[in-house]
């Protein structure tokens, strides 16, 4: 009888049932299940191996050996996996230090990694905590050490790493499937809306809801489609009742008008109101956003142009009011809509004004040059942005990633992002010269870990039911998203994109040659240009979607720069601020025009399809005709274009201007100050404190271009 020498020098009898039970358990962390005749054979080996000992003690760490030494010869990954958790208790005594001292700093200071987080409220506290404690659990279980040690030098950035064993990233959710016919949510039934109004609540239980279930940007694209069918049952509804009273034809018109544009009104400022009060099960108010502009039929010109007045008049109190962040506003511009004999130039006349306002809204350019534009162009197919900049690459209905034929076209809506990896460009050249080697081969490196790493992440992401999002994978959220509660979502995955990121492109010109983008940008240009290429490569080897992502930087952009300094010190322009640039940016500080900026950044602006967006500083204060040309040019140019403006509201009195630090009409230092974070907007400041944590506040202050 053989027995087992255990840790505490006690004896246990061998028994291969235990070996069965650890290693299926270790297969499930994996999403491995073994057969009868795997586990035969993997027993039979480990029998052997014991038997060929010729003893009859043997010690743990040797059966451990043993039973690693078969999973490694039948069943790799299962062994890694085995491996990684017999050591768990040293790990998880580190992990768990690692978690209260975070918890700590959470609950009696606050966090602000994430500026659409409010960290004073007790369920973001909760939520934080949680996260800390899914991201250690994410970093043991699904990354090996060499990954490891790449996020931790700082070579890599795997975005969310507390949300990407649970679910999928940013969106552009398909609203009207889920409406057109009525569809299920949390048990109850709920009817197609009969009504404007209903349908703005219901849109808004929706948007709350499946948001909740995802991390990133969640888009409802061309809302100004979609409401308009249910402003014409309304304006029916309306007239009817009218015209039931006797009333004339005319009368009856203007007052189901009337009718249709006050539930309009309070339609959006109910948006307004939920989107930016209601946190989610995340503990943050979700990243909703909204594209319009389109519709040239008199209800949707009348949603467009509704939204936009309701933003530009602000929320609060009647001598205090100022806009609010959610939804963003994205306008999608097409010239021969909007221009000046356009259908719809009068709804781009109320876009200019409220943007000058208020920054909101974006613009998309859909007939300038570049990939969005030549969808469009070529199908009529808008390609909204998912959140403040990630785009999604054509899915064809018929072929899949490339069209059948000339009369396949593209799918955008219903689809969504698994993820986004950035690289950190500076490190891997200043890494390439310390050891001597070509920047590219070392580059190579950690492209290739970036694409094993997207592929585990389908992989994995592929089991989950679809029960873990109803709304999206069973009520037609998504893209094929009509499946029972316990299918797997793995079908579904095949047209979702996986975004390779970039950062600090700015500051890899500068290590290269000590010149800035404005300066120069040749080399920058061929490593974005060698990435895309390569990317490409695993495009069509993997028959996966992935895209070059422009990354928006917001607490990456101050913790790049401590991983630098740490392995390569501080160097002039590179790492001697707090903060890196984000994307292809030129750096804030460059004394150049908002033309200038547009034609440097023009360059990269087709070589990161995957997510981008243009913006540039406005110190023209309210002067909308020349917002008016800067918008204009962008669109000729095919650009995603963000307004920058610095806004500031006097809490007390209720008085604004642009960039203020005490209001010169009370005095109060009670402000609330909104800036441009990346492509998206947050409070720089809010009763005297900030979401934002101090690298972004220290490149705020630094801004003269951007």
């Amino acid at each position: 009888m053989v027995q087992v020498i255990k840790k505490d020098g006690s004896l246990e009898d061998y028994d291969i049932n235990k070996v069965v039970k650890a290693i299926s358990k270790s297969a499930e962390r994996v999403l491995v299940t073994f057969s009868k005749e795997d586990l035969d054979k993997i027993c039979a080996r480990v029998n052997a191996n014991v038997e060929n000992l010729h003893t009859d003690k043997v010690p743990i760490k040797t059966m451990h050996s043993i039973v690693e030494e078969a999973l490694e010869t039948y069943f790799p990954k299962v062994a890694k996996s085995y491996k990684d958790y017999r050591d768990y208790k040293q790990d998880f005594v580190a992990m768990l230090d690692d978690i209260y001292q975070k918890s700590q700093s959470i609950m009696y200071i606050g966090d602000k990694e994430n500026a659409n987080s409010d960290s004073s409220l007790v369920s973001t506290k909760r939520s934080l905590i949680f996260n800390q404690l899914n991201k250690e659990l994410y970093k043991k279980f699904f990354l090996n050490k060499n990954e490891i040690q790449a996020i931790n030098d700082g070579y890599i950035y795997i975005h969310d790493m507390s949300a990407r064993r649970d679910t999928m990233n940013c969106c552009l959710f398909n609203v009207e499937e889920v409406l057109t016919g009525g569809f299920e949510m949390g048990n109850i039934w709920y009817n197609e809306p009969k009504t404007l109004d209903t349908a703005f609540d219901v849109i808004g239980d929706i948007v709350l809801s499946a948001a909740s279930q995802q991390y990133g940007g969640f888009t409802i694209p061309e809302c100004d489609k979609i409401l308009s069918k249910y402003a014409q049952k309304t304006y029916d509804l309306k007239y009817a009742k009218y015209k039931s009273l006797g009333l004339s034809d005319e009368v009856c018109k203007r007052e189901a008008l009337n009718d249709v544009q006050y539930e309009y009104k309070q339609g959006f400022q109910g948006w307004e109101y939920k989107f930016n009060t209601v946190a989610s099960s995340r503990g943050d108010y979700p990243f909703i956003a909204t594209t319009c502009g389109l519709s040239t039929d008199l209800f949707g010109k009348m949603a467009t142009k509704t939204l936009l007045e309701v933003r530009k008049n602000g929320q609060g109190k009647k001598e205090c009011k100022k806009p609010v962040l959610f939804p963003k506003i994205i306008f999608l511009y097409d010239e021969a809509l909007h221009g000046e004999n356009g259908p719809c130039h009068d709804v781009f006349e109320a876009g200019i004004e409220c943007s000058s306002k208020t920054m909101y809204p974006d613009w998309l350019s859909l007939t300038g040059e570049g990939y969005v534009p030549s969808i469009y162009k070529k199908y009529k197919k808008a390609i909204s942005p998912m959140g403040c900049r990630a785009f999604l690459s054509p899915w064809y209905k018929r072929g899949g990633m490339k069209p059948a034929d000339e009369n396949d076209e593209p799918i955008f809506v219903g689809r969504f992002n698994v993820g986004a990896i950035s690289l950190h460009l500076p490190m891997i050249l200043a890494k390439a010269r310390k050891e001597n080697r070509d920047f590219y081969e070392v580059l190579d490196y950690y492209l290739e870990m970036i694409r094993n790493l997207h592929l585990r992440t389908y992989e994995y992401l592929g089991q989950l039911r679809a029960s873990t999002n109803p709304l999206a994978y069973c009520e037609g959220g998504f893209l094929g998203g009509h499946l029972k509660p316990n299918d797997k979502i793995e079908p579904l995955l095949k047209t979702a994109t996986a975004s390779f990121g970039i950062t600090a492109l700015n500051e890899l010109q500068e290590l290269y040659n000590k010149k800035s983008l404005v300066e120069d940008g040749q080399f920058a240009l061929e490593v974005l240009d060698y990435i895309n290429k390569k990317v490409n490569e695993f495009k069509e080897k993997d028959g996966k979607l992935y895209a070059i992502y422009g990354t928006p930087a917001e607490n990456l952009c101050g913790l790049q720069v401590k991983q630098f300094r740490r392995l390569y010190g501080i160097i002039p322009n590179v790492s001697d601020r707090e903060y890196v640039s984000n994307s292809f940016h030129c750096h804030v500080k460059e004394e150049i025009s908002p033309i200038e900026k547009q034609d440097k950044e023009g360059r990269f602006w087709n070589l990161c399809n995957g997510g981008k967006i243009q913006y540039v500083r406005y110190p023209i204060d309210y002067n909308k005709q020349a917002f008016k040309t800067l918008v204009k040019r962008a669109m000729d140019l095919g650009f995603y274009e963000g307004v920058n403006l610095s806004l500031s509201y006097c809490d007390d009195c209720g008085y604004s201007q642009l960039d203020m630090d005490v209001c010169p009409k009370c005095g109060s230092k009670n402000l609330t100050k909104i800036d441009r974070m990346n492509g998206y907007l947050a409070y720089s400041r809010v009763k005297g404190d900030t979401r934002l944590n101090s690298a972004k506040m220290a490149e705020i202050k630094d801004r003269r271009s951007m």
